[in-house]
């Protein structure tokens, strides 16, 4: 019996970080900036579980069916709590409260586990053994749950899925509690009904959890959604009207098929026009394939090498019908080469030279992002471009981030490189910055492709010249050190949105 409670600890162990892990996770999906999201949530779960832990001494009786309670209210709270949290996201007036209230929630409860399970067993075990018993069972069932988050849980469950089946293990740690213990357990019946009826409810939560998810994202986004799916990385949603595609990454818009090409003209060919030599381009980021599309309608490009953090996201825009003929199929060019791997950490080991690099990274809204915005990457980049080669890199809206906008633009000039920001008008976005960098002045050729919707010459001169509005503004320099960028990007859609 003593051995069935000290195992019981390891799985609550593993069920608890996994909750954690998952909200954290969840957390800056829906809010970005993965290290605040991380802390604060750490932080509210470590201080409920303090809390849940000093209230655990005003029960007194029944400890083995208080247990067995707790331990089916951590399955039903736990185990729903990202389905909730998904479902609710948009439709409540504060997330963030709901968020910490359902984290407060778990913590309080797990807190409660431990001090009744070491209480039941104070009479078995000599003190100093109980001790090192329960915190060596804690201990590994959490060693285990940050293993098995990553490398197995999110790559093949999702966020959902696994929480509804961590759910499940503690309701069933529940009904193997009270097995053993039925003839100590004062409300038997009652209980075994409802740990049943919640496991019921869980497994249906798991069978169905894609639904579920899809009919969260119906309510959320007025498109049809046709592409739904969580990789390790991030969620992507597809949405399509009667002359629309759209493209959401952990709900925010990347693009629309109607207007994305004023984007990705502008994006790639006021810097590639203008080098004088394009065998070798590198993508980095840019997995849906469009910028490589733009890049391809230049006949001396011999090699495209595309480095994308997300192999879900390079293999559905190569796959699915509608997105390769979005990209025109630039996925499958035998000119083309596609890297899943961490853009920092690629062009840090890489020794290749490029004669054009396209930077088309998310905005900085994260640590995790900011950090390929720093003056450290840039000097990386700096010295991977050929002699007389170029990079351009998305920059985020000049008007809507100005700070940013020119942060990014101070940051590269940091790294020692010349800069030409400029900007364009997309439809979806409303006016969107870039910034071209190289070693020494590039002077801008406007001998573009034929074939181009947006782009001309004489377009050019107005999307070097900035109004008043947008015009050049003192910033920080991004560093790793300091992510100046992430804190003015927070700072400015923050204040825009509202």
């Amino acid at each position: 019996m003593q051995a069935a409670l000290l195992f019981s600890i390891f799985f609550v162990a593993i069920c608890g970080l996994v909750y954690e892990l998952i909200t954290s996770t969840l957390a800056s999906y829906l809010l970005g900036d993965s290290v605040t999201q991380f802390s604060t949530v750490i932080g509210v779960y470590l201080f409920s579980m303090g809390v849940g832990s000093w209230l655990s001494r005003y029960i007194n009786k029944n400890l083995l069916g208080f247990f067995i309670q707790i331990e089916i209210l951590v399955g039903l709270v736990g185990g729903t709590s990202a389905a909730l949290l998904f479902a609710l996201f948009d439709h409540v007036a504060s997330f963030r409260a709901l968020l910490y209230g359902m984290i407060f929630l778990i913590g309080l409860l797990v807190g409660l586990e431990l001090p009744i399970v070491m209480r039941i067993l104070r009479d078995k075990f000599p003190f100093k053994d109980l001790v090192a018993k329960v915190f060596t069972f804690d201990y590994i069932g959490a060693l285990i749950a940050s293993l098995l988050f990553p490398l197995v849980l999110v790559p093949r469950l999702g966020l959902v899925r696994t929480c509804f089946f961590f759910g499940m293990i503690n309701v069933l740690v529940a009904l193997w509690a009270l097995h053993l213990f039925r003839r100590d357990v004062a409300w038997a019946k009652s209980l075994r009904v409802s740990a049943l009826t919640v496991l019921v409810g869980l497994g249906i939560g798991f069978a169905f959890s894609e639904r579920i998810m899809a009919a969260s994202e119906e309510a959320v986004f007025q498109e049809d959604v046709v592409f739904a799916r969580t990789s390790p990385y991030q969620r992507l949603v597809l949405t399509r009207s009667a002359k629309d595609l759209r493209l959401f990454i952990n709900g925010n818009l990347q693009f629309s098929s109607r207007d994305e090409y004023r984007y990705h003209e502008a994006l790639v060919h006021v810097g590639l026009a203008s080098v004088k030599k394009r065998a070798k381009v590198l993508v980095l980021g840019g997995g849906d394939g469009m910028a490589a599309r733009e890049i391809l309608r230049y006949p001396d490009v011999e090699a495209v090498t595309l480095v994308d953090l997300d192999p879900l996201m390079t293999r559905i825009f190569s796959t699915h019908a509608p997105l390769v003929a979005l990209n025109g199929g630039a996925l499958k060019s035998p000119k083309l080469s596609v890297v899943n791997a961490d853009a920092f950490e690629w062009l840090r080991a890489s020794r290749e030279a490029f004669d054009f690099v396209v930077v088309d990274f998310p905005d900085p809204s994260s640590f995790s992002l900011g950090k390929l915005y720093t003056s450290a990457f840039y000097q990386i980049l700096k010295d991977r471009l050929a002699p007389g080669g170029a990079f351009v890199v998305q920059s985020t809206s000049p008007v809507a981030a100005r700070r940013s906008f020119w942060c990014v633009a101070n940051t590269i000039a940091a790294a020692g490189l010349a800069t030409v920001p400029y900007h364009a008008y997309v439809p979806s976005f409303g006016e969107w910055g870039f910034v071209l960098g190289s070693a020494a002045p590039l002077p801008l050729v406007t001998a573009y492709p034929d074939g181009l919707r947006f782009l001309t010459p004489e377009t050019l001169a107005t999307l070097v010249s900035f109004p008043k509005d947008m015009a050049r503004v003192a910033t920080d320099v991004n560093k790793l050190n300091n992510q100046a960028l992430v804190r003015y990007f927070d700072e400015e859609w923050t204040e825009y949105l509202r």
